[in-house]
Order: C-alpha cells, then structure tokens, then sequence
C-alpha cells in the first residue's frame, strides 16, 4: 500500500472521509491515532469511526476513547454549571466560548470534543465583581506573579488564569476575544449583544460569531497549535448553520481575513480544494505531524510562533516582555 503518510493530512482525510480508513493496515492506523491524539481529535474520530471495520486492538482504543470524550463533556458541562451558579447573581451575560458553549448547546462541533478550561466572555465593566465572586467561591490564581498579574490585567483579552482548589479545573475569564495590544480590535460587546441564551441562562455566541472567534483565535492570535481542531470546529459549524452573515460578521470585528483564509483551509484540508499561495504556509504548519503524532518541520512551527508574538503586540512592547519573561527565567 505504498509509504505511510508522513503528515496529518491523513487525520485530515479519515475525519472528512471516515470510510477512507477502511483496509488500513498497521503502520497507517498507528500514524493515525497518534496524530488524531495529538491533536486532541481522538475522541472526534472515534464517534465518527464508530460501526466501521477495524482491527480489534483499534476498536478497544476507539471504544476508550469515546468513553472519555463523554466524561470530558459530563466535567465541562458540570464546571459550567458550577460557574453558573456562582455568578448566578451578578446581573450581567455569561457567554460560554468553544467547547464548552459547543457541548452545552449539542452542536455538531462538541460531539466528541477535547475540552480543557472553562472559557466565559463577560462585559468587561464586569471584570471586578465576576473575579472578587469567583474568589469567594473557591478560585485562586493559579500562578500567583506581580509581573503576570499586572500584563494580563493591563494588555490582555482576560483575567490572569483561575483554578478551583477543590475540582481542579481552571476557568479563563475573557471579556473580549483577542488581547489589547493585538492589531485588531473585534467589538466584544456586539459578541455578547448577538449571543443566544440557553435554557439555564448561560449563553453562547452566534453562529457567525462562534466561527469568527475561531477564526480570530488561530490565525490573528496563536501560532496555529491545534490548528486542525479548530478547523474542524469551524466546518462543523459552517456546515450546521451555513455561511450567511458570515462575511458581514467578520468585517464588523475586522477578521474578513482571518474568516476568509479558514474558510479556504477547511476545504483545502476537508473538501476539494486547494491551498494555493500563502495558505500553503499554514497548511504545512497546521499539518506537521509525523507517523507518531510528533511535531515536525520546526522551522515553520518557529516561524509561526515569532507571527503569533509579532501580532499580539508592537515590536518595542514585544522586546520589553520577552526581555523581562528571559530574566524571570
């Protein structure tokens, strides 16, 4: 059957195409848990894998899987509920952000899902008594530095990191979707203007601005680690509630760009198209996955990982923080 697939262009073509995994043989089912693992997909592909052949070793492995998808989803729902009732009191809206809101609501892009933190977007007025409630009910800083403190509150898109002392599970408090010093300035309050409620108050984005805070959050903030999932998220989206008011939506916060080019990615890697020009550069660096889901091509992940500091901040600013974080060690 030829060489094995030395990118995740292959974990690319089985979450598109499921049935493509049919007939593979050791070394190519190897590569691909290892790098539907890696990129935190095993869980995705094990539900979208679910009743096809395979060997038996694989369908133990899948079948694991999805059980812990399940649990994640049960421990991200339950930690929203926790917050939920915390805040309860405070009159202002809570809106859920990725896998969390996706879960929640029962779309397409939570079914199977890793999900880490808790994200929330709030108005920032409210910033001061959602972090002095959520204090109160067992959060702390989970690294508690002067300098942090101080860069988080006067440049980013949200608190300093909390973690409940008794659950263990960390909460990020945003109240806007990229940080302050990064050349675009989205209208966080049109985002939770525009959001939806949910039947226990909690509330989500829209459609279009889900798919906008995606696109935002891998190409105008990160250096595109865990690309491949977010892109997924994004197709399942675009898929589940179309592109109408899409483009509308992403020159109101000044990311039709960043839309455009995620839009053109997810058919490039899950569809018929074809990355061309410089989406060729993040489709290398989204893909660089080797055999045993280990990073390859550390050039274009350095290259990617200067950008991403290069956006979040001016090039004398970005001097002055590298320079103080190299001291601190």
């Amino acid at each position: 059957m030829g060489r094995v697939v030395t990118d995740a262009r292959m974990l690319a073509r089985a979450l598109a195409d499921p049935a493509s995994v049919v007939g593979l043989d050791v070394k190519r089912w190897t590569a691909l848990l290892a790098m539907a693992r890696a990129e935190q997909l095993i869980g995705t592909l094990a539900l979208l894998l679910d009743g096809l052949a395979m060997p038996a070793a694989v369908k133990t492995i899948l079948a694991d899987a999805r059980t812990a998808a399940e649990h994640g989803r049960r421990a991200a729902l339950w930690e929203a509920e926790m917050a939920r009732r915390a805040l309860a009191a405070i009159e202002c809206p809570i809106v859920l952000l990725k896998g969390t809101a996706f879960v929640a609501a029962g779309l397409s892009a939570g079914q199977g899902r890793s999900i880490g933190d808790l994200d929330i977007l709030v108005p920032r007025a409210s910033l001061d008594v959602i972090e002095s409630t959520l204090l109160a009910a067992g959060w702390e800083w989970v690294k508690p530095d002067p300098y942090d403190d101080v860069y988080y509150r006067r440049w980013m898109h949200e608190l300093p990191p909390l973690i409940h002392r008794e659950r263990d599970r960390m909460i990020d408090v945003h109240h806007t979707i990229l940080p302050l010093t990064a050349r675009i300035t989205p209208d966080a309050h049109a985002l939770i203007m525009d959001s939806v409620a949910l039947e226990n108050g909690l509330r989500i984005l829209s459609p279009t601005g889900m798919i906008v805070h995606a696109a935002a959050h891998l190409f105008a903030d990160g250096d595109l680690a865990g690309g491949m999932r977010n892109l997924w998220d994004i197709r399942c989206l675009v898929e589940e509630f179309g592109a109408d008011g899409l483009d509308a939506a992403a020159r109101r916060h000044g990311l039709h760009h960043e839309v455009a080019r995620s839009v053109r990615m997810v058919d490039a890697l899950f569809g018929e198209g074809e990355a061309k020009g410089i989406d060729r550069a993040y489709i290398r660096r989204v893909t660089a996955r080797d055999g045993w889901g280990r990073p390859t091509r550390p050039v274009t992940r350095l290259a990617f990982y200067i950008r991403s500091h290069w956006l979040r901040m001016p090039p004398a600013m970005l001097a002055r923080h590298l320079w103080t974080k190299w001291r601190k060690g």
